[in-house]
């Protein structure tokens, strides 16, 4: 209350200032009563006018019988000398000046009105952040109470590793003494680690909901700013907001953003990112034992995080929220499936087993999508199929079928997608191949879309050859038989070169290099692809490097064409198939590689229950060349 009357009571007396000064410069009111000059002199000569008193340039006449008015002289040299031929009574004064004080203030206003704001200004961002110069100062962190944040651990899943981890956390909250009076801390900060969208806020938000107690949530790039000493200012106020509402939580989001490694910005330990997290470790360690504050931080680069960040008594915890296991996805989706109304044939088991890798983010957006695409064709319920449009939708991208393609790029396009689906059929340790389509989706004109029948943690060595192999096939299908060669092959190259390059040089599986590593990651990404560059080897050696990668990528080339070659019945069959139909699923795949005529396939718009389709438990990738029938396989 206070901060706010003394920035109105500022501000009004600068109005002030600025309304008098501008009145001293429009100067005294003046009013003629509607007489011009001109008549002002006619009356003189007719004897109508007693006195006229000069000031300056005013003339204060006084009429014979009459009320006095105002004039202002136009410089009329012979005015006097005719005002007393014609018998008027003429006196004069001086012209008023303004005193010795105005004066200054009007010479000195602005300059003294521009040190007044700087030095506010200043004053206020280093006071603190109590309410500073437009609260630069003051904490962005908003508050949420028992009755704003009504999540619990009932509203996560997929994550009962983290969810065990962090529980004590709320019993502590709830009965500090419980563990004090044993001799127990409980850590003061909690970092929590994941890929993007695995629900780290959410498990935050929780914790805070069952225990009931304040939640301060912020990001980490709201307490940087342009000007140097705001961060700190915002982390001290977020800290005294928090003692003073203990207990409580403080959750940082994206902590990457200010906790860096310090001594790799610009300005060395005085920018404003450091002198950020210089603040904040004070301010963790200045916590008392008492006091019942936790931190908690999210992010998913823990590998650029200052050390001095990850010390016991600071963040001296990190709960790892992964991606979430088939079971885990079974009970996400669950989750949100609540919230929209299904039909009796949608199997939320079915559907976790044909989305791995996905991030509990990406299954709350699948349940969305398959909502909206119940929508759009009026449906009272959310149906499986509208469920198999979604997923079909995030992971190979949406359908555009505007494309115009000449009969020709079809055609290739057909069988370059065939060619991938009759090599991955073939070889024993590929994953199953879900649907293969030359509609065009996302940036790829066509797609070969391979599920892994259960959740995989490694890769052996036979499983990359034959990924590799299943890469080449489209363009060797494009070289037997439409006897050219496509830049659709562009993106498969680039995958089975970086497959065969990680193997010789990081996965020690050739037998001429051995078990050594001749590569390592640069600006490595965190739980996603990293970049690798050549450590320092000799020539000979780099070249030994280079043969063994072309020697893997020749053999898997010519493994790849001697199946398709092999059979080409089976790839003009699948072609036609294609051609015909666009898209063709698992079943039709089979019936093919089995020889048989492809069944039809089932009506679009019919509701099915996809539960007797093979396991569909993967994803494909999503980056294509938009002027190639790319792949995913």
């Amino acid at each position: 209350m206070n901060n706010s009357f003394s920035k109105f009571a500022m501000w009004a007396i600068v109005a002030l200032v600025l309304f008098t000064v501008f009145k001293q410069y429009d100067g005294p009111a003046r009013t003629n009563d509607g007489v011009s000059y001109s008549q002002f002199m006619a009356d003189s000569k007719q004897g109508k006018i007693s006195s006229v008193e000069i000031q300056g340039d005013t003339l204060y006449v006084t009429p014979s019988g009459g009320r006095p008015y105002t004039l202002t002289s136009p410089g009329d040299l012979w005015m006097v000398g005719d005002l007393v031929r014609d018998g008027v009574k003429v006196t004069a004064k001086p012209p008023e000046q303004p005193s010795f004080l105005l004066s200054a203030i009007i010479s000195w206003f602005p300059m003294l009105l521009l040190i007044g704001v700087w030095f506010f200004f200043m004053r206020q961002m280093q006071g603190g952040g109590k309410g500073g110069a437009f609260s630069f100062g003051k904490s962005r962190a908003r508050m949420l109470d028992e009755s704003t944040n009504p999540i619990t651990f009932a509203d996560v899943a997929g994550c009962d590793e983290a969810k065990e981890d962090v529980k004590e956390l709320v019993d502590f909250l709830r009965d500090p003494s419980r563990f004090q009076r044993l001799g127990g801390r409980i850590p003061r900060g909690v970092l929590m680690v994941g890929p993007p969208g695995t629900g780290k806020t959410l498990l935050a938000k929780a914790i805070a909901g069952e225990a009931k107690v304040p939640f301060f949530t912020i990001s980490g790039s709201d307490f940087v700013e342009m000007f140097v000493g705001v961060g700190a200012s915002r982390v001290r106020d977020m800290f005294e907001n928090a003692k003073k509402h203990a207990p409580c939580i403080i959750f940082i989001d994206e902590i990457d953003a200010v906790g860096r490694q310090r001594g790799a910005g610009v300005g060395g330990g005085n920018d404003e990112r450091e002198q950020t997290l210089n603040q904040m470790l004070v301010e963790m360690d200045g916590f008392e034992s008492g006091q019942s504050v936790i931190v908690i931080a999210a992010t998913n680069r823990p590998d650029v995080l200052d050390p001095a960040l990850l010390r016991p008594g600071r963040f001296d915890r990190q709960v790892v929220v992964n991606l979430p296991d088939v079971r885990g996805r079974e009970q996400i989706l669950n989750v949100h499936m609540r919230k929209v109304p299904l039909a009796p044939n949608v199997v939320a088991s079915v559907l976790a087993r044909g989305t791995p890798g996905f991030s509990g983010a990406d299954l709350a957006n699948l349940v969305n999508e398959a909502a909206l695409f119940a929508a759009r064709r009026n449906g009272r319920t959310v149906d499986m199929i509208d469920f198999e449009k979604a997923k079909d939708k995030i992971i190979m991208g949406a359908e555009r079928r505007s494309i115009v393609m000449p009969e020709e790029e079809r055609k290739n396009t057909a069988y370059h997608e065939a060619g991938h689906a009759i090599v991955a059929s073939m070889l024993p340790k590929t994953d199953p191949v879900h649907k293969v389509t030359i509609i065009p989706r996302g940036r790829a004109l066509g797609v070969t879309m391979q599920l892994p029948e259960g959740d995989r943690y490694s890769m052996d060595r036979e499983r990359l050859l034959n990924t590799i192999a299943v890469l080449f096939g489209g363009r060797i299908a494009e070289e037997v038989f439409m006897n050219q060669m496509t830049t659709g092959a562009s993106n498969d190259f680039e995958r089975a070169t970086a497959i065969a390059r990680d193997m010789v040089t990081r996965y020690g599986m050739t037998d001429s290099l051995g078990p050594m590593v001749y590569a390592e990651n640069e600006n490595e990404v965190f739980l996603g692809r990293s970049v690798t560059k050549t450590t320092h080897m000799s020539e000979a050696t780099m070249q030994k490097v280079d043969t063994e990668i072309r020697l893997i990528i020749d053999e898997q080339y010519a493994i790849a064409r001697k199946i398709i070659e092999e059979n080409s019945d089976k790839m003009h069959a699948m072609a036609k198939a294609l051609l015909e139909w666009e898209t063709i699923d698992a079943d039709q795949i089979e019936d093919i590689m089995k020889g048989r005529d492809p069944r039809p396939p089932k009506e679009p718009d019919a509701p099915h229950d996809s539960a007797g389709m093979p396991p569909p438990t993967g994803t494909a990738p999503k980056g294509k060349d938009s002027d190639s029938p790319a792949t995913a396989v």
